[in-house]
């Protein structure tokens, strides 16, 4: 069962439809095409998750997670 903090929200945030959109099923590389999104475009404070990964627990909100699998296509993105 997850944490709730009233006045705190991990899932979604601002723009998380617009980045789903935009990065759901893409890879991250140097450049647009139709399967691939920019790294360079990502938000300043964002970070890639690869499975079986170490990372901090730490809570930012303003923080985009892009959730890849083992072939580097984007699973899930969300705020925190």
């Amino acid at each position: 069962m997850p944490l709730v903090v009233p006045g705190i929200q991990s899932e979604g945030g601002k723009d998380i439809d617009t980045w789903t959109t935009k990065l759901m099923g893409k890879t991250l590389g140097d450049g647009h095409t139709e399967t691939t999104f920019a790294k360079q475009d990502l938000p300043k404070e964002h970070r890639v998750l690869q499975p079986d990964t170490m990372f901090t627990q730490d809570f930012k909100p303003d923080r985009l997670n892009v959730h890849v699998d083992e072939s580097g296509t984007v699973k899930n993105v969300r705020y925190g």
